[in-house]
């Protein structure tokens, strides 16, 4: 499983010209699914993302945690996160799992880390044609993925 985590002052997701989910400060979360992935890699991932300390404390260092100041999170599933460009130019997504398996796994997260922070969530839609808009604060952008725990 792997995410990039985005610290923003505002996300939202559009469908169809609807506004599916926004938020204001806090975190969007893309995540991407592969067959491999289990309980384990949800809870790993869930439970970093809920603490990481990426906002600002009263002295101006990252020292805050999304909890801490009562922000909101904004997950949105992105098969591309497991593009493979190793041959020629046009990515490959064969590790990326289809819907059968991956919306379950997405499912499970959206309430592992809205149960984390003790707050619903903002979400996407699985396989929909998505605009995602933010305004990225800092910036700060930040890639974790549950394989490997070095990122």
């Amino acid at each position: 499983m792997r995410t990039i985590i985005q610290r923003v002052k505002y996300a939202s997701v559009t469908i169809d010209e609807k506004i599916k989910s926004k938020i204001e400060k806090g975190l969007l979360v893309l995540i991407g699914i592969e067959d491999i992935d289990t309980d384990d890699d949800i809870e790993y991932l869930a439970s970093k993302i809920s603490m990481l300390r990426i906002f600002d404390d009263e002295h101006g260092v990252m020292n805050k945690s999304v909890m801490d100041i009562d922000g909101e999170i904004l997950v949105v599933s992105q098969f591309t996160l497991f593009a493979s460009t190793k041959k020629g130019n046009r990515p490959s997504y064969i590790r990326a799992s289809k819907g059968d398996f991956a919306i379950p796994m997405y499912e499970k997260f959206c309430q592992n880390i809205s149960k984390k922070i003790g707050k619903e969530i903002g979400t996407g839609e699985f396989g929909a044609d998505m605009k995602v808009e933010l305004l990225n604060d800092g910036p700060v952008t930040i890639i974790m993925d549950s394989k490997n725990k070095d990122l």
